[in-house]
């Protein structure tokens, strides 16, 4: 049996794709893009449900990987392409942090909310209007 799987792994490393898929070159930034899809994902929600301490951690974890990524023998394209991904969304997510807190996002957020409630009573005023108009 031994031998048996001794033959399959030169057969495997013999052939340069079948190597590399075998490789953690190759697994590490497949199961790491689970991140970036997360963070692409997060785009969507609500500013408000942001950290921005771990948003800030994120963006220093991915530019130092994606450092990383290049440092390394032979050069890691795919775990660079993992980090860059996850870098650009997670800049967008400290941009739509940054806007929420600190450049009047909430408070944006807020009068447009108010606005809303002023016009739906509004509604219900002129509706109640017309029905005692309509009364008479």
């Amino acid at each position: 049996m031994a031998a048996f799987v001794k033959a399959i792994n030169a057969k495997i490393r013999a052939h340069p794709v079948l190597n590399y898929v075998c490789s953690t070159h190759f697994w590490g930034p497949v199961s790491n893009f689970g991140i970036p899809v997360a963070a692409v994902m997060d785009t969507q929600k609500s500013p408000e449900l942001i950290s921005g301490p771990m948003t800030f951690a994120l963006c220093v974890y991915s530019a130092t990987f994606m450092r990383y990524a290049l440092a390394v023998t032979p050069k890691n394209y795919l775990l660079f392409l993992c980090h860059f991904v996850n870098e650009g969304a997670q800049l967008t997510q400290g941009y739509r942090y940054l806007q929420w807190t600190q450049w009047g996002g909430r408070e944006k957020a807020a009068l447009a909310g108010a606005v809303t409630d002023f016009k739906e009573k509004a509604a219900q005023v002129e509706d109640k209007g017309k029905e005692m108009v309509g009364k008479k």
